[in-house]
């Protein structure tokens, strides 16, 4: 069986990474929500007005998604073995970056998406992950996720949209260690169309030390 990925690979980090911003979740809740009665418009008069005040606008291109080198799209900052450092364009220029890899199957079709990223210190998630996989992926069956041949963890799926289906994960310091030690983890799904099945695909943690490094320095 072979089971191919819908995923629109330079079009999903930035949405990954608004959901890591805190910005991706309050967009959905909206969505299902009554729209709000309409708030009264302020004036700005225009001796008061300041430049942090006026929008500039943001270039797009024919598809609408934000132009190649406009804010908000995406970039590749660098590369580490299987890994890319890919960042998104601010406005101020502190871009946040994700660690980068897209997972493929052995017959070469992209299976999942798997950006990964830092966390301030102090918390029990050390670090963080948004894996995104098809949409005629066996939600019930959630995700599972072993580094090494270890014992696999569980996680559920937080959402689905058009991009696939979206896991968001949280990893202790712990785990994080094992990914730099590590040679290789596996992410395991289940398809809807044949449900006693699993889809293996692997996750190359070589060049993940030396990348996760340069991650955490674009987001203090």
């Amino acid at each position: 069986m072979t089971f191919v990925a819908n995923l629109t690979v330079p079009k999903s980090l930035p949405l990954a990474l608004a959901l890591i911003m805190g910005f991706g979740v309050a967009g959905f809740a909206q969505e299902t929500t009554a729209p709000a009665a309409e708030a009264p418009v302020t004036e700005v008069p225009a001796d008061t007005a300041t430049p942090s005040d006026l929008s500039m606008g943001t270039e797009v291109d024919a598809t609408g998604a934000p132009a190649a080198d406009g804010i908000g799209s995406s970039y590749v900052q660098a590369s580490f073995d299987a890994w890319e450092q890919r960042c998104v364009k601010t406005e101020d220029g502190s871009d946040p970056c994700q660690l980068y890899q897209l997972l493929k199957d052995a017959q070469g079709n992209a299976v999942a998406e798997f950006s990964m990223f830092n966390l301030p210190a102090g918390g029990e998630a050390a670090a963080g992950a948004t894996i995104i996989v098809p949409l005629e992926t066996l939600l019930t069956e959630n995700l599972l996720l072993a580094v090494d041949g270890s014992k696999p963890k569980i996680y559920p799926f937080t959402f689905c949209s058009t991009i696939g289906c979206v896991a968001r994960v949280g990893f202790t310091g712990g785990e994080v260690d094992q990914f730099r030690k590590g040679a290789k983890a596996t992410v395991t799904i289940v398809p809807v169309v044949a449900p006693d099945q699993k889809v293996v695909v692997d996750l190359s943690l070589k060049g993940f030390t030396a990348g996760f490094e340069a991650v955490s320095k674009t987001n203090p």
